[in-house]
């Protein structure tokens, strides 16, 4: 029992008995503890409740103190502040109890990170742990103390540090107790010089620098080829090396070296960094071996007129690929769905593996689903892969297919959906070298709608295919398990989808598996459509056309989904707050509140946020919680990972709404040690528009007439989120057949 957020009822029987013991009487006991745990409203005893522990005497094997730690855990009551109550009561025994019955005291949640920095620069590390309240921390560098470095977060001027590594620990401490972060070391390079542009857009910074020869004499054959591009950046980032646009096989280090080069090895030679996040390209460089390699007017040309190849003869490229997923799950006039947000979810961790720039949105209306489609077009261009997929309500008439958005009325027709076939002919314009379409929808008549959309005729492309959940004129289901439930189609589809197979094979072999499910047998069915000519995979690699669109794409995708910087408040009263941000989907935020730093002289405290804009999904019953299972959302053991414990979590939906930046108020409530009042201080807070509120969905909508077809919009960009992404397991799955996207 390691973590002091835990409930009271995860308590065992002894550890309640003995508890029981010191706590049965008069004095320092139950009735004093149900007044100090009352000082907090939600904990507070009714008379009648108190009465009702005080008979407890009367049973034979009652208890005053079991009754209310049995009121106390109803209300959520957590061993910490349990913990706090007994310290200020000052009953040493029961402290002593209930803290032996915590077992390892301090545990380190988040380690500091070696990094390689450039000169000049400021670099932080990070320490966070759990354990009993009143943690103390302490920084080390080699032996000696790091003077005043009490704090989760170091940070450090490399312009201090003498050149060699320097090694860094943090001691967490409680009393006698404590525990050591592992060693990380911070390494100043000079060598690496600022790329222009100063900072990737991400949570964190980086610098990268152009690849140059060893050498300003070109090597002759028989000689050693040396070409290195550095950088630097949170995650670490990787490489990949490519000639002549080609990836270099094997070549995933900073360092390209070749010995014995010939002829072959000749060409212009470039490097991608890229982590998590983001990536950046390096300039080109040119090697010329032997017969001399030029470039002209962005074609690759040969002083004898031949023509280079990519390493592997017969392989199809796509300049990038891009997928947008949306769920839609809580509609106001239609019965409420659960799996599309697993659903997107799944399929949103497989595609980034993939390289697929991923958009996923849960509950748009129609009006933010046609403003998020009309910037998905934005980023396809020649040769790009489009991927969409929808999870939701929706209906198929006259063989075309209708996306249904939450705010449809009861009596939906075509005017208030989208049509899939339009956003194909939107799609062909773009020039795209694979349009793909993944419907995890019903696909029945509506009969409300007789219209026959005017949808223009479609070009003859080779290059369509769709994956329909259910046949036509049928419904599609899902599994469900409580708050887990996944669709039938992505249950399946993501055991296939990372394999390099020919996309309509793929989709064959998903086929095959739902036949093999015996609840959905003669009711659902994936249907396959495609005129797909060439043998293209989702895990085909990526060729730019050329390297400033491909950077003007990223930057422009990357803009929109960075998320707000973490932030230190400090209050008057000497307390520091953190705010911490993470990201579950791409319009919905997650911020924790964590203090990280408290005078002596205060006895207790805790930071909430209040005040949200009314335009966002906030439940207010699901924020500032202690645990991160408390938001309302059943993803939250995955993005909660990256997330220090002893915080508070708010959980915010519908970004898309948001018309201003997102403003809120930080309320910190403290109490000094031998007061019984709370004082209150509060500091407004502005993060900006985070992630997808940066593309101001909601105004673009607004502008818009009602009904409109698909249009360019204002230039916007998507982005990249930060936070975790884990699959759920399949064999997790009960399987139940409610019916599912019904209209």
């Amino acid at each position: 029992m390691g973590d002091w957020g835990m409930p009271l009822n995860s308590l065992s029987e002894e550890v309640v008995a003995r508890l029981c013991e010191l706590l049965d009487n008069a004095g320092r006991g139950w009735r004093r503890l149900a007044e100090t745990a009352g000082l907090e409203k939600r904990f507070k005893c009714s008379a009648e409740e108190l009465e009702m522990c005080s008979l407890k005497v009367l049973e034979p094997q009652g208890s005053p103190t079991q009754c209310l730690l049995q009121l106390l855990a109803e209300r959520d009551c957590s061993l910490k502040y349990l913990l706090g109550c007994l310290e200020r009561m000052g009953h040493t025994q029961a402290c002593q109890v209930l803290s032996s019955a915590v077992q390892d005291m301090i545990h380190i949640t988040v380690q500091p990170e070696s990094q390689v920095v450039t000169e000049g620069t400021r670099v932080s590390l990070t320490c966070w742990a759990s354990g009993p309240p009143g943690l103390v921390y302490q920084w080390f560098c080699g032996k000696q103390e790091v003077p005043g470095a009490t704090a989760p977060e170091l940070v450090i001027d490399t312009a201090t540090l003498l050149g060699q590594p320097e090694w860094y620990i943090c001691r967490v401490s409680c009393g006698a107790t404590f525990a050591f972060s592992r060693w990380a070391h911070i390494q100043v390079d000079k060598s690496i010089s600022p790329m222009s542009g100063g900072q990737w857009l991400l949570p964190h910074h980086g610098r990268a620098a152009d690849p140059a020869s060893a050498s300003t004499v070109p090597p002759a054959e028989g000689d050693t080829l040396a070409l290195e591009c550095r950088a630097i950046g949170n995650p670490p980032p990787q490489y990949q090396w490519f000639r002549n646009r080609c990836p270099v096989e094997g070549a995933q280090a900073p360092r390209l070296q070749v010995k014995l080069v010939t002829t072959a090895e000749r060409g212009s030679y470039s490097c991608r960094v890229f982590n998590l996040f983001h990536e950046v390209w390096s300039r080109e460089v040119d090697v010329e071996i032997g017969p001399r390699l030029f470039a002209s007017g962005g074609s690759w040309q040969e002083g004898d007129g031949g023509s280079p190849e990519c390493s592997s003869p017969g392989q199809l490229y796509a300049t990038d690929k891009v997928a947008l997923l949306i769920g839609n799950m809580h509609y106001l006039h239609h019965k409420q769905l659960r799996a599309p947000m697993v659903d997107v979810h799944a399929l949103s961790a497989l595609l980034r593996q993939l390289d697929f720039k991923v958009v996923s949105l849960l509950d748009l209306r129609k009006a933010e689903m046609q403003m998020a489609v009309n910037e998905f077009l934005l980023l396809l261009d020649k040769g790009v892969y489009g991927l969409l997929y929808y999870a939701g309500h929706g209906y198929e008439n006259f063989g075309n297919s209708f996306m249904v958005p939450i705010d449809a009325p009861s009596f939906y027709t075509s005017a208030h959906c989208l049509c899939v076939q339009q956003v194909l002919q939107s799609m062909q314009q773009r020039h795209t070298s694979l349009n793909i379409f993944l419907l995890d929808m019903c696909r029945k008549r509506n009969l409300n709608d007789d219209i026959i959309p005017q949808v223009e005729a479609l070009q003859v492309t080779a290059n369509i295919v769709f994956g329909y959940a259910t046949c036509a004129d049928a419904e599609a289901y899902e599994l469900s398990q409580g708050e887990l439930s996944n669709g039938i189609f992505v249950t399946f589809l993501k055991r296939w989808l990372l394999e390099d197979e020919k996309i309509t094979v793929l989709l064959d072999k998903v086929a095959e598996d739902m036949g093999t499910l015996e609840i959905t047998r003669g009711r659902q069915a994936l249907e396959l459509r495609s005129n797909l000519s060439e043998r293209r995979a989702l895990t085909d690699p990526i060729q730019p056309l050329g390297q400033d669109e491909s950077s003007a794409r990223n930057l422009q995708w990357a803009k929109a989904h960075v998320l707000p910087q973490s932030q230190h408040l400090r209050f008057e009263c000497g307390v520091h707050v953190q705010l911490g941000f993470a990201a579950e989907f791409s319009n919905i935020l997650i911020i924790y509140t964590r203090v990280v730093a408290t005078p002596r002289d205060i006895a207790r405290c805790e930071a909430r946020l209040t005040d949200m804009p009314q335009e966002l999904d906030v439940d207010l019953k699901c924020t500032n919680k202690e645990n991160a299972e408390e938001v309302g959302s059943p993803l939250a053991p995955t993005w909660s990972l990256g997330c220090p414990s002893c915080c508070l979590y708010s959980r915010l939906c519908g970004l898309q709404k948001l018309r201003q930046e997102l403003a809120f108020t930080v309320c910190l409530q403290y109490r000094y040690h031998g007061m019984d009042d709370f004082m209150e201080e509060r500091q407004k807070v502005n993060v900006g528009k985070p992630l997808i509120a940066k593309l101001n969905l909601q105004l673009a909508a607004s502008s818009s007439p009602p009904g409109s077809p698909l249009s360019t919009s204002p230039l916007g960009s998507w982005g990249v989120t930060s936070s975790s992404w884990v699959n759920t397991p399949e064999e997790n799955l009960t399987p139940e057949v409610p019916s599912s996207h019904t209209l």
